[in-house]
């Protein structure tokens, strides 16, 4: 189709500037991409329950619907009926004068008061001589496609965030663990603290100021486990389910890497990206809006008619062939008054098949610089984690070094302090990068069209 002419379409590049790949991971189904059974488990119930993706089946009915409609009304209507009337022609008028000295039967004038009765079919067609009933229903047709594709877009989504939540959650878990575990080596310290106390070594300030710390990390672990349940819960909505525990294996959040995933090149986006097709095929919906929209302002042909039974007694009403009536009518109609009405709707759609061009042209910029972002920041994330890892090394060895030297007296407490709080720090860097490391890779493989097909 062509867009309105002052409205250019750029081309997408040819490659990412980071990569000249040809193989797009793309096409691996969510149920392979996702190595983790506990998450697929997650998925499939959200996919089975989520009420978003549902409402989303529901549109997809209703298009389906407007499909049938639109297809009926290029279809002749025809409908039975049986119908009575009473009627009463004025004495002055043709009707009634010729009427009145009419035999209806032999020796039976017409009656003053004549009943009519009807029994019989009646139907009506528009014939599409100009194509506006066949542009409404292209345009129906699309809009169904386009539905089936803004369910994908949003299935893409959804398996999306039920995995980037189910890893917001083994960080957190791995985060409290690291938390304990350093409550534990504080607790340790403080009783240590307490022993060189009594034996005058050290005074009630280096205890208090470990007491504090203790407290501090304690503080720490109830608000990881307030995030905790809040991500739960997350997870459990999405999933369209009431609060519950989320089954997870903890220990695998350290032991898993990160998987490399392949881009292709841009111009598979069209093909693989649900929102790219939901996008083009609203702008051809709007490109058979607007032919329906210039075939209104042509003259429509109608042909109207009827068949049946009709007499002025029911005991008549059925006799063959002399209670045998039809009726025939063609008509040809053209706007005249409401033609301003008729360009206002007309310039409307103008106008929306321009903003759908523009949508599509967004839609596309949209997803190639979700898939440059991602590859920028896996790439910058995989440097970040080696020098994380080093840095909790080295803050590691000096909470060793610290404590040693505090032991011999040549360090102070604070010294030990400030190198326990930095280490934890350190660690809990680590796993927020690891963190971001597995969303980065979700987001490319959603950028890239998520696996849908």
């Amino acid at each position: 189709m062509q867009p309105p002419a002052d409205i250019r379409i750029n081309q997408l590049p040819e490659t990412y500037s980071q990569s000249n790949d040809t193989l797009n991971d793309s096409k691996i189904k969510w149920e392979l991409f996702y190595k983790d059974e506990s998450l697929r488990k997650l998925i499939s119930t959200a996919l089975t329950n989520n009420y978003d993706l549902q409402a989303a089946t529901q549109k997809i009915e209703m298009m389906r619907a407007a499909v049938q409609f639109n297809k009926g009304n290029q279809l002749p209507t025809i409908s039975a009926g049986l119908s009575a009337a009473q009627r009463r022609f004025g004495l002055f008028t043709m009707d009634g004068a010729g009427n009145a000295s009419t035999d209806i039967q032999p020796g039976r004038v017409v009656p003053e008061h004549l009943p009519d009765y009807f029994a019989g079919f009646n139907a009506s067609w528009e014939v599409d001589v100009w194509g506006k009933l066949r542009s409404n229903k292209k345009a129906a047709v699309a809009r169904f496609s386009s539905s089936i594709e803004g369910r994908n877009a949003i299935q893409t989504a959804l398996i999306a965030e039920v995995a980037s939540t189910y890893y917001d959650l083994l960080a957190l878990d791995t985060e409290l663990d690291i938390v304990r575990e350093n409550i534990e080596i504080q607790q340790a310290a403080l009783d240590i603290i307490k022993i060189k106390k009594e034996a005058d070594i050290l005074n009630e300030l280096a205890v208090k100021q470990f007491e504090g710390q203790v407290n501090n990390s304690k503080g720490f672990e109830y608000k990881l486990l307030q995030q905790i349940t809040l991500v739960e819960n997350k997870i459990n909505y999405l999933c369209g389910q009431f609060p519950q525990q989320i089954i997870r294996d903890k220990t695998k959040f350290n032991s898993l890497n990160p998987d490399i995933i392949s881009t292709g090149i841009p111009s598979q986006l069209l093909v693989n990206r649900p929102d790219f097709r939901q996008a083009e095929l609203e702008l051809f919906a709007s490109k058979f809006d607007l032919k329906a929209a210039k075939a209104a302002f042509y003259p429509s042909f109608t042909i109207t008619g009827a068949v049946g039974f009709q007499a002025f007694s029911t005991a008549l009403l059925f006799q063959s062939p002399q209670s045998v009536a039809y009726t025939l009518l063609g008509g040809i109609a053209a706007p005249i008054l409401n033609r301003s009405a008729l360009k206002a709707k007309y310039n409307t759609i103008n106008a929306q098949q321009t903003e759908a061009v523009l949508n599509y042209q967004k839609t596309i910029l949209n997803g190639y610089l979700e898939v440059a972002n991602e590859m920028s920041n896996i790439k910058n994330l995989e440097k970040l984690y080696e020098l994380k890892n080093k840095e909790v090394l080295a803050y590691g060895q000096s909470t060793t070094i610290a404590k040693d030297l505090f032991m011999s007296g040549m360090a102070t407490y604070f010294e030990v302090l400030m190198a326990q709080r930095t280490a934890l720090e350190a660690r809990i860097d680590m796993i927020i990068t690891k963190k971001l490391q597995y969303q980065a890779m979700i987001n490319l493989y959603k950028a890239l069209g998520g696996g849908i097909k």
